[in-house]
């Protein structure tokens, strides 16, 4: 029995330990490097502290040593959280003000940054580079000591007011899914990865654990490549990527920019996308290109350790219908449920509720939030029986396949009629022009806005929706910004793009 997800790790540097496990644009690592680094990072860890289960910060960036130091962290038989290095000081403060972490970990890049902390915790600058010599007795009997239910990672997301939300994942949570992606998937050891996801956003987990437990190889993609849409292609060519797990943003850029006219990724058969609605237009684009690959559709909040329902893409999707998030992963099952709590009938919108083995164990030290979201099963009334709240509105269609709506609060009531904000933003999405756009409600005002980045006007906007939405769902204000504003997620910033609309309103 699987305990937790050192075990991926510890199989394939037996079975591959020459082979290249994860590269950055200075770096490369074999299982076995990879292995005895972390390895030595755990010793470090243990000359510093003493701790079994606690937490330890590590400031990440897009390289391998972050990698590396999140195994080590796991050797020393502790659980990591990353951060990201160009996060401001002040929210980095106010995650480690509720995490009050046993140590945190750096790099030689970050020296300064971690300096502002110095009086208040423990540092480590760990050398994933140096001689160490490692007591392998010491670190399994430290490790023998962990279940599964003990944490993995801690992972924080925005809080709605403003105060970070820790969640904390567990290493059965890992493995179950990392276990049902690789089967579902599809994936082997001869699968290349194109990690496109920071470090500090769960999508992430997906390329580590994926590549760790086939033996598999993956590249850390720089910024630069992440700019340049054509730049990006040729290396994935260069490197004979093979699978893409992306954030949907990036899918989106990749479409946006036309690269795809000029330049394919020719060894790719496998597109993983996740974080946001996908757009058929965007799927469009690339099958038009790449008409052969696997498309996944996979959909959920961190606090269901990534995803919890997902879609084969089976048939042909016109620009304005809506992709479908699917059916439930395994071990887990998704149910829509009404504002008391019951359960929708097919065809009616419900708020996406999760129950089974994905769910965190809730938000670090905050027992208000996590008793508030993670609630018993209102469907059972007998034992102990957790589910997630998602905040997310979806529906079933016709086919059996749940389609995303929007978040619970993109509801309105605007002239008369309830009104799902994202099928407004689905409409207009669609349109060819359009770059990205969202909507938000001013409730004050009784109107919806349309903001939105793309080659186009409000005439040609309403033109394009007016056959495919009905009147009343037009947005009656239509503002166009020179760039979208996206989060450290990859995704739009809605609260950014909200704040400056009342804002300029105000003036």
């Amino acid at each position: 029995m699987q305990r937790n997800v050192l075990e991926y790790l510890e199989e394939s540097s037996r079975r591959f330990p020459d082979k290249i496990a994860y590269t950055d644009e200075n770096v490369e690592v074999t299982f076995s490097e990879f292995k005895y680094k972390a390895q030595s990072v755990a010793m470090q860890i243990l000359d510093k502290i003493d701790n079994f289960n606690s937490p330890i910060a590590v400031f990440v960036d897009r390289n391998v040593d972050s990698l590396i130091n999140f195994m080590g962290i796991l050797y020393s038989a502790n659980f990591y959280v990353p951060i990201d290095n160009k996060m401001p000081l002040q929210r980095i403060e106010k995650v480690l003000e509720q995490l009050n972490p046993s140590l945190i970990i750096y790099g030689k890049n970050d020296e300064s940054l971690a300096t502002n902390f110095s009086d208040k915790y423990k540092l480590l600058q760990t050398d994933c580079k140096s001689e160490i010599e490692v007591d392998e007795e010491k670190l399994n009997a430290r490790i023998n000591k962990i279940l599964d239910i003990d944490p993995v990672y801690v992972i924080f997301t925005s809080g709605s007011t403003g105060v970070p939300k820790g969640i904390v994942i567990a290493h059965r949570n890992v493995i179950d899914f990392t276990d049902w992606m690789t089967k579902t998937c599809g994936f082997t050891s001869d699968d290349v990865m194109a990690n496109q996801a920071p470090f500090y956003f769960d999508l992430s987990v997906k390329d580590i654990y994926v590549t760790m437990k086939m033996g598999a190889t993956m590249h850390i993609l720089s910024r630069k490549q992440l700019m340049f849409p054509i730049v990006l292609i040729n290396y994935l060519n260069e490197k004979k990527v093979t699978s893409l797990i992306w954030a949907t943003s990036a899918f989106n850029l990749i479409s946006n920019s036309k690269a795809l006219e000029s330049s394919v990724p020719n060894y790719v058969n496998k597109v993983i996308l996740g974080g946001e609605a996908l757009l058929a237009k965007h799927l469009n684009t690339w099958k038009k290109a790449l008409p052969n690959v696997k498309y996944i559709n996979l959909y959920g909040p961190t606090e269901v350790t990534v995803d919890c329902t997902y879609y084969i893409v089976d048939r042909e999707y016109s620009d304005e219908e809506a992709v479908p998030i699917g059916v439930a992963c395994e071990n887990k099952e998704v149910m829509l449920l009404d504002e008391n709590l019951n359960l929708v009938e097919d065809g009616k919108p419900g708020e996406i509720c999760v129950r089974g083995t994905g769910l965190a164990k809730g938000y670090y030290a905050d027992e208000e939030k996590t008793n508030a979201a993670f609630i018993q099963n209102p469907l059972n009334k007998y034992y102990r029986d957790t589910i997630y709240r998602t905040g997310d509105i979806g529906i079933k269609n016709a086919e059996g396949l749940i389609v995303f709506q929007s978040r619970k609060d993109g509801q309105i009531k605007h002239m008369g009629y309830r009104i799902e904000i994202g099928e407004i933003e689905r409409a207009i999405n669609s349109f060819d022009k359009i770059e990205s756009a969202i909507c938000l409600y001013d409730e004050a005002a009784d109107k919806i806005v349309c903001i939105y980045e793309g080659n186009t006007d409000s005439k040609e906007i309403i033109s394009h929706v007016q056959n495919i939405i009905p009147k009343y769902m037009y947005p009656n204000i239509i503002k166009q910004v020179e760039k979208m504003s996206y989060n450290a997620n990859g995704k739009i910033d809605r609260v950014k793009l909200k704040e400056n609309y009342f804002s300029e309103k105000s003036r």
